[in-house]
């Protein structure tokens, strides 16, 4: 299965866990009333007649009463307005439609004999909207009549929560109708030209009589055919016509109308007739969507025609993309001249295959500016920039990159921002109002500063001491959640992320749709991080079994499933962190160049099973890493001193070009200053922008020497706050790896009109004016600290009209402004 494909499909499977966990507490209700209806085998035409309007009857709510709530904006200062009336109407006809369209939906589910997933989550939030719907009604006649504000905001708030229901269920009804990728199917990344790689074969090359390898190669090619076309509608998330395709037993068995395929005999396999059919036939399967390609009917019908062999033990052949587990050294190409660094040597080696030529290196102000950022978060001063540019040894730059790695604190305080977000770690927030949280902080900062050896680091995570072991704790949410949320599994979802570059969500309900991976598996992997035995639940229903104890590749070691919590953390941390487990090396180089270069080898740097633009690269930096005594330090300072790293930054146009499967690696990537980044310059040039009440870290107080001696608090250290927010800080409820580079609309907002920024600008103003009374020093003097140049001789003309004979505070306040907003200043270029 291609990367778009996987991307767009967990797109959807993020909105059906965020919604099962939301309505999880639910579920038994939604359950039982379900198992009561299946007691009922045969169907009244009335009822399956009531069942087939439910698709037409279902588009009054969704569009009245989101229509009623768009208007009901326009009334907020006055509730008697001349819309009320038709506001009246639409929530009226809305609400009494959105009953009867969940009434007709169960009807149509019930008679129609469709089961599944997304139709779980469809009923619920549909039944839900009803309800809601319900109380709708009720406040809209008490509004109608008391006209008090009480009753008058809790009819708003239910209004407004419906037609989020009504907006959430239709997208759920449209993914039951269209597919689970009919909203991002359409978006440009999402589009396919041709078929996958793995549809590419010769048909001709498959006998009269197969030999044992060709039926393998044979059958392979035809699940991979069914994965990308049939799915949608016949696999575990949705089961149309009692019909599977996602397993053997299930394709044979066939479905409600009996068997549909006919081994040795294509024309009376249903299978055949239905995908060969032309595209307006009742009966064409799919039904919605592209056809299947000519090649791909070919392909099934000879699968058929050959007897329709599938050998024991072919499921193990994945039709996804599955990176290698142990490690690889490649040869490294002849050096040349000013490419002896091992990166580099690769780099040419690939622009050769690709045709592509290496860029100029960048100037010294360019560079310095660059490792500064990425190596300590902070903009260099004027009088570094004119040491730099003084030193005379050739391998200077080499040589300040180690320097600012051996500032020690400077470098923890930057990369804190980093582990933070990989590792969910936060200083205020869900789970630690209710103590359902750890902190790891004090672990965190002491390991980046002490540079401790990535396996050490991760063995102290999977096996940890008092204080490293918020990681694998997860959050203890309050109240009853799904199966998949509880910390368990949130320890085997969150390790196979950060370690491993693996994706355990959808194997957590069922067996993944995007991978290989069972659902059994992700339970045996989470049964390592329990105190008792943990019972397999599918799909929030517990199915009774219980799970084994194994860890992810078994190759690897095994671990002992009578051993106490406590033992098996610890078989588990000394088996992911031998050489032997190339892959999580690879991850962590991964990032590490992802963080440095702006774009991964491998993209999303989540899913390393997904090709590498360099698989050599990737490989020798892994190895190298290990060599080299799992030194992130030394992998930063390889990263730091190559030519690439040097060169020239690469513009691009969208972050989907980054995503795409014919991108081509040409260089670094220009990015956008992280939210600490942006905040210590601010507050480095203008004023602090979080007071001492905001700060919830204080290195000196664990470390005595790691007082830097900034004027200010580092922003990695502050709790979040809108302002970091709109900048792009995440909230780390969740794991995040990845931050968007993009500016968006909140942040243009909070940089024009936000508070904080305002008051930090305005105390700057005030200072700069008072230290500054020639308007030329001040432009010269505010240039060179935010920017490491001298203005030009247009900059110098304006600033000198807007400032007059001497700045005032408001004018240095509002250039202040207009310089943080310079492209130049917010971008690593």
């Amino acid at each position: 299965m291609n990367s778009d494909s996987s991307r767009s499909g967990k797109f959807s499977s993020f909105f059906k866990k965020w919604i099962a966990s939301s309505l999880g507490v639910l579920t038994p209700v939604f359950t039982s009333f379900a198992q009561g209806a299946e007691q009922e085998q045969s169907y009244f035409w009335l009822w399956q007649l009531l069942g087939r309007l439910h698709p037409m009857i279902v588009h009054f709510p969704i569009s009245l009463l989101i229509f009623a709530g768009i208007l009901e904006l326009f009334t907020l200062k006055e509730f008697k307005s001349k819309l009320r009336p038709g506001i009246q109407m639409l929530v009226l006809t809305g609400g009494i439609s959105a009953i009867l369209s969940a009434l007709f939906g169960w009807l149509l589910a019930d008679s129609e004999g469709v089961t599944g997933e997304t139709l779980d989550l469809h009923q619920q939030i549909g039944f839900i909207t009803a309800g809601l719907s319900l109380i709708l009604l009720y406040f809209l006649r008490k509004s109608t009549i008391e006209k008090n504000p009480s009753t008058i905001k809790l009819f708003r708030t239910f209004l407004f929560i419906s037609g989020l229901g009504v907006g959430l269920a239709g997208h759920f009804g449209a993914s039951l109708t269209h597919g689970e990728e009919f909203l991002t199917e359409v978006l440009p990344w999402n589009t396919e030209s041709e078929a996958p790689e793995s549809l590419t074969i010769d048909l001709a090359t498959f006998t009269s009589d197969l030999s044992p390898d060709q039926e393998i190669k044979l059958v392979t090619n035809v699940r991979s055919v069914l994965a990308h076309n049939c799915y949608k509608c016949h696999s575990g998330a949705k089961i149309e016509g009692d019909l599977r395709l996602d397993e053997k037993e299930y394709v044979f068995a066939g479905g409600e109308n009996g068997e549909v395929i006919v081994p040795g005999n294509p024309g009376e396999s249903d299978l055949i007739r239905r995908i060969s059919l032309s595209k307006n036939h009742d009966d064409v399967m799919p039904s919605k969507g592209k056809l299947l390609s000519k090649e791909e009917i070919q392909l099934l019908t000879l699968w058929v025609e050959k007897g329709a062999p599938w050998p024991d033990g072919v499921e193990q052949q994945s039709i996804y993309l599955v990176a290698e587990l142990a490690p690889r050294k490649p040869t490294l190409p002849p050096a040349k001249a000013g490419l002896e660094n091992p990166i580099d040597r690769l780099v040419d080696q690939y622009f050769e295959q690709n045709q592509l030529s290496w860029s100029e290196t960048v100037d010294d102000r360019t560079y310095l500016r660059r490792i500064y950022l990425d190596i300590i978060g902070l903009l260099p001063s004027p009088e570094e920039l004119a040491a730099f540019e003084k030193d005379p040894n050739p391998d200077k730059r080499k040589i300040w990159a180690e320097n600012l790695l051996n500032r020690t604190d400077d470098f923890a305080q930057h990369w804190l921002t980093f582990w933070n977000d990989a590792l969910r770690n936060d200083y205020t927030g869900t789970g630690y109002i209710t103590k359902g949280r750890f902190a790891i902080t004090d672990w965190l900062y002491t390991s980046i500063r002490d540079n401790k050896p990535y396996d050490q680091f991760v063995k102290e995570l999977l096996n940890p001491n008092e204080k490293s072991k918020g990681f694998i704790e997860g959050i203890r949410w309050r109240g009853t959640v799904n199966a998949s949320q509880r910390t368990e599994m949130q320890a085997a979802q969150n390790v196979g992320q950060v370690v491993l570059g693996l994706n355990l969500k959808c194997a957590s309900c069922h067996d993944s749709f995007i991978s290989d991976w069972k659902l059994e598996e992700a339970y045996a992997f989470a049964n390592i991080f329990a105190d008792t035995t943990l019972e397999v639940s599918r799909c929030e229903q517990p199915t009774g079994k219980m799970a084994q104890t194994k860890i992810l590749w078994e190759e690897l070691g095994s671990i002992d499933s009578t051993a106490a919590k406590a033992e098996k953390l610890r078989q588990l941390a000394d088996q992911l962190v031998q050489p032997a487990n190339g892959r999580m090396y690879r991850t962590v180089v991964n990032r590490i160049w992802k963080q440095m270069m702006g774009r991964g080898i491998v993209e999303p740097v989540d899913e390393m099973d997904n090709l590498p633009w360099s698989q050599d690269l990737l490989d020798w930096l892994a190895v190298d890493f290990v060599e080299n005594g799992y030194d992130l330090k030394h992998l930063i300072l390889q990263i730091a001193s190559s030519k690439i790293y040097q060169s020239q930054s690469i513009a691009v146009e969208s972050p989907e070009k980054l995503l795409a499967e014919d991108f081509k690696f040409q260089g670094i990537v220009r990015r956008r200053l992280t939210a600490e980044q942006f905040s210590d310059a601010v507050s480095r040039l203008s004023a602090p922008l979080f007071d001492s009440t905001e700060v919830k870290f204080r290195p000196y107080e664990l470390i005595p020497e790691a007082k830097t001696g900034l004027p200010f608090d580092r922003a990695s250290l502050v709790a979040n706050n809108s302002f970091l927010t709109a900048l792009g800080r995440p909230n780390r409820e969740i794991v995040s790896t990845s931050r968007d580079s993009q500016a968006s609309l909140l942040q243009a907002l909070e940089l024009s009109n936000g508070e904080r920024l305002n008051k930090a600008l305005e105390k700057g103003g005030q200072d700069w004016a008072k230290n500054y009374s020639d308007p030329e020093k001040l432009t010269r003097d505010l240039y060179g600290k935010a920017l490491l140049r001298t203005p030009s001789e247009k900059e110098l003309e304006v600033a000198k009209k807007a400032f007059g004979e001497k700045p005032e505070a408001s004018e240095v306040q509002d250039f202040l402004w207009a310089v943080f907003l310079l492209p130049e200043f917010q971008m690593i270029y």
